[in-house]
């Protein structure tokens, strides 16, 4: 009786053993969007100690988001890019590796090291990673070497393609200098901070081929005449900071994302960090891959189509920015209506029309549901690290239309502004949604 008992136990051991193995690896295989997410915010520490204004933290995201998917395209993804106008020839030199996965992350810490002030912060990360991928036997010390040839070259690649972009050109253009006409934008308070960036129009974008393309509504002229458009807007400006709500307060500083921040204890000025708008966009791509379970490839794609729509938008909308050179609602109440009127959020050391949380959260959320679909509900924790507790939204364009209104909240934008930059952020993504062929039922968010 034994022996059949055996016997019948050796069989099912043959028959069950593979699909046995095959769950007991898939439960000890690595959560790579985890992973993934987890080393790209070490880029975000490093942009918060730099102080990265929103458009430079873009580049730095888009750039090394890229390089991972470019490695893992390199490696047989079969999540492909079109054509775009930045061309590109980043070889791969048809050398397959054990752990793509591995080399990804990794030049994604390295191009974040070359093209940050503050990147040889990432050198630690780059050996806690090696250590990391040995120890959890991703990688075997033997291939290491090729591991980090390939990445290194990918790296250099983009690197090359970064030098051409136009961001080491922006020092040599002329300098900005206030217009001081009551409708122009002038540094605001506390801190009177210069012009952030105002030749970023002439950087190179990945997708858009004419910014012209992309410009927004012509806004309300300024005209402080009783019931003029632009008077209504700014009395809403001062009437809604005066009589927020808890929630509405809630709402606006949760996506602040002002990195320029500045308090004064005394005569000290101390600055605050904060994440980025687009550093917000780069933790909510993140928190959905999770929930979604993707792979890493397309952990690796999603990212990397995020970060370029986020670079574009912000080219997009800072051409804007500094074509129009509106004055900023604090400015304006501070000087016609009341001059000890302070807005709830910090005004943002730049012009005012279009909103560039708008643009870029619109675009970004446009991109999020025509790859993840439309009532892809999730809880946003990005803000957590930074003091903030979670907030919950049954779709990205939900986030994306309380991004926009936040800053009506905030009482540094005018809602022309902010409903503006959503057509121009909507336009861009969609753009970049049929480039890259992405089926979408994404509708614009109607702001409340």
């Amino acid at each position: 009786m034994w022996k059949n008992k055996f016997v019948y136990i050796l069989i099912f051991l043959l028959l069950c053993g593979p699909f046995l193995k095959g769950i007991a690896e898939q439960k000890n295989s690595p959560n790579w969007p985890k992973i993934y997410t987890d080393q790209l915010f070490f880029l975000t520490e490093v942009m918060v100690t730099d102080v990265a204004s929103p458009p430079v933290a873009a580049r730095v995201y888009a750039y090394a988001a890229w390089s991972t998917y470019l490695l893992s395209k390199s490696e047989g993804a079969e999540f492909q890019f079109p054509d775009i106008p930045f061309k590109t020839s980043i070889s791969s030199q048809n050398q397959e590796l054990k752990s793509p996965e591995f080399a990804a992350i990794y030049v994604m810490l390295l191009v974040g090291e070359k093209l940050m002030p503050s990147g040889y912060l990432l050198q630690e990360k780059q050996k806690n990673w090696i250590s990391q991928a040995l120890k959890s036997k991703w990688v075997k010390k033997s291939e290491l070497s090729t591991h980090l040839q390939k990445a290194e070259l990918i790296a250099s690649q983009v690197i090359d393609l970064a030098r051409n972009d136009g961001y080491f050109e922006l020092t040599a253009l002329t300098r900005y200098t206030p217009d001081e006409s009551p409708e122009s934008w002038y540094p605001t308070p506390p801190a009177y901070i210069a012009a952030v960036e105002p030749e970023w129009r002439t950087m190179k974008p990945f997708f858009i081929e004419d910014l012209n393309d992309f410009e927004p509504l012509p806004m309300a002229k300024y005209d402080l005449t009783e019931g003029s458009s632009f008077h209504q807007q700014l009395l809403e400006v001062y009437e809604t900071g005066k009589k927020l709500t808890e929630n509405q307060k809630l709402i606006a500083n949760f996506w602040d994302c002002n990195p320029f921040m500045v308090t004064y204890s005394g005569h000290m000025a101390i600055g605050v960090k904060k994440i980025s708008p687009g550093g917000h966009w780069m933790g909510i791509t993140g928190i959905a891959a999770q929930k979604a379970g993707l792979s890493f490839a397309e952990t690796a794609y999603i990212h990397a189509l995020v970060g370029m729509t986020l670079h574009d938008a912000f080219i997009s909308c800072w051409k804007a920015k500094y074509e129009t050179n509106r004055v900023r609602p604090e400015t304006v109440i501070n000087r016609s209506i009341d001059q000890r009127w302070k807005p709830l959020l910090q005004t943002p050391p730049f012009p005012e029309y279009t909103s560039g949380h708008s643009v870029i959260s619109q675009a970004s959320a446009v991109i999020l549901t025509g790859y993840f679909g439309d009532n892809f509900d999730f809880i946003d924790s990005s803000e957590v690290y930074f003091g903030l507790p979670e907030r919950a939204f049954n779709s990205f364009l939900e986030a994306s239309s309380e991004a926009a209104i936040s800053r009506l909240y905030g009482g540094i934008h005018f809602r022309d502004a902010i409903e503006s930059g959503v057509m121009q952020g909507d336009k861009i993504g969609k753009m970049i949604l049929e480039k890259t062929q992405i089926s979408t039922n994404a509708i614009s968010y109607k702001l409340d």
